[in-house]
């Protein structure tokens, strides 16, 4: 089934089979592999993605749910918030393995383009379906709450 698909800014024709889910149209089919397979079964938050703004899991989600909205990626991710994740991820050597940080990182992006200034309850609640197996959650809110000082001055 040809589809047009909407990445990071581009438009994409695939041609694959509806059920197809979203994650290995990018990783196979567009070529971009940043976002993660991690459980398969939306549990893990590995495959998190933007679509129109907000973040999803695209290991579940069938390439014919998207239609014709907007997918952000990792690699295309370009907004303020996302730019002072990126920098905080850095300065505080949030990455131990680093497997699962692009999506952390997309639903940290999510949460700062929603709520400028998270508490830690918000940034728990947020986070919560991103699993990291190397335990860099106390880095990772604390990355969350540099970003949101930074956007704040």
């Amino acid at each position: 089934m040809a589809i047009e698909l909407k990445v990071n800014g581009n438009t994409h024709s695939v041609d694959v089979p509806a059920d197809k889910p979203l994650l290995w149209v990018l990783r196979e089919d567009v070529g971009l592999t940043g976002t993660k397979f991690g459980c398969g079964i939306a549990q893990c938050g590995a495959c998190t993605v933007h679509i129109d703004g907000l973040p999803a899991r695209a290991c579940i989600m069938p390439i014919s749910a998207v239609g014709a909205r907007e997918v952000t990626t990792v690699e295309g991710v370009a907004s303020p918030a996302a730019l002072a994740i990126r920098q905080a991820w850095r300065e505080l050597d949030v990455v131990q393995c680093g497997y699962c940080q692009s999506g952390q990182m997309m639903s940290a992006t999510a949460l700062l383009e929603s709520n400028p200034q998270p508490t830690d309850d918000d940034i728990d609640a947020a986070m919560r379906g991103n699993l990291c197996r190397c335990a860099t959650y106390t880095r990772i809110r604390g990355a969350i709450h540099r970003a949101a000082e930074s956007l704040e001055g």
